[in-house]
């Protein structure tokens, strides 16, 4: 796993992230942690863990997160990965032994048998439901999952997609630029975790809009 990393936005995760880097000492690969210069205190504690590569973000943002991790790159392989501990890294190994013959490889929470989750709720599982089917019909995507970002692929893909959105309307650029660019893919069943601690930073009624006209964009761009 030495030619991975581990991109692992993170904001406010002052309780999980120190927790979720003790797990994945056990995972030989490079860690990086890109976090806003606001965060004072989730870097104090976790600025003395050995091991670690922290970027500071230049622009404030979930997307800006994922964009500036994938530009500071420099290994074969790079994977989102979030802070909170809700995404499990036991999934790694066949992902990157899968990215040998594709460009990406997308996670599910949706997809049988194994998939699952510990954090969804009515309102975000609706939402992703008619989000994934707007994708599915509208850009003949074959995903299930489209606004879960545990996503590993080669690094040098990432970077084609010249990503651009700098929050979470990211999670439907990634598939549909990745489908435009004709990117080889594929989407495998992954259980999410409850976090660990702190709250969930997606809204779903302002983001769900931003989601749904960023949607709508694209398909007429």
């Amino acid at each position: 796993m030495k030619n991975l990393t581990l991109i692992i936005p993170t904001k406010n995760e002052v309780e999980s992230l120190p927790i979720f880097l003790k797990e994945l000492k056990n995972y030989k690969c490079k860690k990086m942690i890109v976090m806003q210069k606001e965060d004072i205190a989730t870097f104090d504690k976790i600025k003395k863990i050995k091991n670690i590569q922290i970027v500071k973000q230049k622009r404030n943002g979930y997307g800006n997160a994922l964009i500036e991790g994938i530009k500071a790159t420099k290994t074969k392989y790079c994977c989102i990965i979030n802070a909170d501990g809700s995404m499990n890294p036991k999934y790694l190994k066949k992902m990157l032994k899968l990215c040998e013959k594709k460009d990406l490889i997308f996670t599910s929470r949706y997809q049988k048998p194994h998939g699952g989750s510990e954090d969804d709720d009515i309102v975000t599982s609706v939402g992703n439901f008619f989000f994934t089917l707007f994708g599915n019909l509208f850009f003949k995507l074959n995903i299930s999952d489209i606004l879960f970002t545990y996503i590993l692929g080669k690094t040098k893909s990432f970077k084609k997609m010249k990503l651009s959105m700098h929050d979470f309307r990211i999670c439907v650029e990634l598939p549909i630029k990745a489908k435009r660019l004709k990117l080889e893919y594929e989407c495998i069943p992954s259980f999410e975790r409850v976090r660990i601690g702190g709250k969930k930073k997606v809204n779903p009624i302002k983001d769900g809009f931003l989601i749904l006209t960023e949607m709508i964009r694209l398909f007429f761009k």
